[in-house]
């Protein structure tokens, strides 16, 4: 795996405090464990974790509170359809790490997964390989990272595009481990025949993969197993912020838009691919608004007049979903 964010920094033994137990003792219940920490800078961290469940070390970038003084919540934030291996990261495409700094939580992002909707695949696929991220994120590296970093134990979970279907369901898999989701322009529905070709497109189509390895033939159970919009009661109690906008173009997709600079291509790639893509995100995130109301199950919803698929939305997202995540974690948005 090709990790993008750059390992070159000095090793941390114990980034918090002296009182914490040692990360060589700790490990979580399959065995897996944290091979090394590295310090990027005075809030940042390079957390390397041997994940048993795939047999290979996972890099998770780690941003730490403005005060450590006492143990802090977590924010798992998920990266896009290539799983924070290119450069199309939170930390590469926004502010978010500026917009964290001066709070009062730890933000874990992986990086790895890509096109493999942080889901536990079937079978090894010969093009994407070993896919076990749900155990790896629900099971694998929460006690790791408590103990590490000297959390209280709190989690909450935000994923765009692809990962916006997967933190829903991560959500319901994970028990009571998360108390609060955020999906920005996700796709809830994952086994009716357009939540299918969705998935499709993702996997297979962009990825390279075969779904076939991931959740079997399309009348394979685990399409439905891994449906959040099938299984949208099991999101009640949670606090939930649902985004999307309808693929029209808005304010950030002009030649003058971020990232944009001028570049005719790149405008044209963004309305189009972009707006195509948030059309399609849209139906499905108004249908789970749909299936949340008549289930009763409240949740804040922004719907934008326009926007298509792309990073400058969902920077305004993230800090838009701020205080339904801090309610979440048990924070004062106005305080932090």
């Amino acid at each position: 795996m090709a990790a993008v964010v750059p390992a070159s920094a000095e090793p941390v033994a114990d980034p918090v405090a002296e009182t914490l137990q040692p990360i060589e003792t700790v490990t979580s219940e399959n065995g897996s464990r944290i091979t090394r920490i590295e310090k990027y800078d005075e809030q940042q961290l390079l957390v390397y974790v041997y994940s048993a469940s795939m047999d290979e070390e996972i890099l998770l970038d780690v941003w730490r509170p403005a005060d450590t003084s006492e143990p802090r919540p977590t924010l798992y934030l998920l990266n896009g359809a290539g799983g924070g291996e290119d450069s199309a990261t939170w930390r590469y495409r926004t502010d978010a790490i500026d917009f964290f700094k001066d709070k009062n939580l730890n933000v874990v992002s992986p990086v790895g997964g890509k096109w493999s909707y942080y889901t536990d695949w079937k079978q090894e696929d010969p093009v994407l390989g070993v896919n076990k991220w749900e155990t790896f994120l629900t099971k694998e590296i929460p006690p790791l990272i408590d103990a590490a970093l000297g959390t209280n134990g709190v989690n909450a979970i935000a994923g765009l595009s692809s990962s916006g279907t997967s933190v829903l369901q991560l959500a319901i898999e994970g028990g009571d481990l998360y108390r609060g989701v955020a999906a920005y322009s996700g796709c809830a529905q994952t086994s009716d025949p357009i939540g299918q070709q969705f998935v499709k497109l993702t996997v297979e189509t962009w990825g390279g993969g075969d779904t076939r390895n991931m959740w079997g033939e399309p009348n394979d159970p685990m399409w439905v197993e891994n449906d959040p919009y099938v299984h949208a009661e099991e999101l009640r109690g949670l606090e939930l912020y649902i985004s999307n906008g309808n693929g029209l173009p808005g304010p950030y997709d002009t030649l003058t838009g971020p990232e944009i600079d001028g570049e005719v291509d790149v405008l044209a790639n963004q309305v189009i691919v972009g707006g195509v893509i948030e059309a399609a995100t849209n139906y499905c995130t108004h249908n789970l608004q749909n299936k949340l109301s008549e289930l009763g199950i409240p949740a804040t919803y922004n719907f934008r007049d326009s926007g298509t698929h792309s990073w400058a939305y969902w920077q305004d997202d993230l800090k838009d979903s701020w205080p339904v995540l801090a309610r979440a974690l048990g924070l004062d948005p106005a305080a932090e």
